[in-house]
């Protein structure tokens, strides 16, 4: 089973949600903060809670997570 980014985020402690995504909660996360998300669970042993191979590719193909930020054409 593939879940969604949106249903793993909610599995994610509050504290780390609120400081890998603090100031651009309005945009697409991007994939340097699922990373820094990924890292703190790894140091914190919580290995069951990272997302697996194919959800982080799933997220990624879809479009749920972005890679950059484009800034707008002007």
């Amino acid at each position: 089973m593939v879940r969604t980014y949106e249903e793993w985020w909610k599995t994610v402690p509050e504290d780390l949600r609120k400081k890998s995504r603090k100031g651009d909660e309005q945009n697409k996360p991007l994939l340097n903060q699922v990373n820094y998300v990924l890292l703190h669970l790894h140091l914190a042993g919580k290995h069951d809670a990272k997302p697996s191979h194919a959800e982080l590719k799933d997220w990624l193909h879809s479009g749920q997570v972005d890679v950059l930020r484009m800034a707008p054409k002007k």
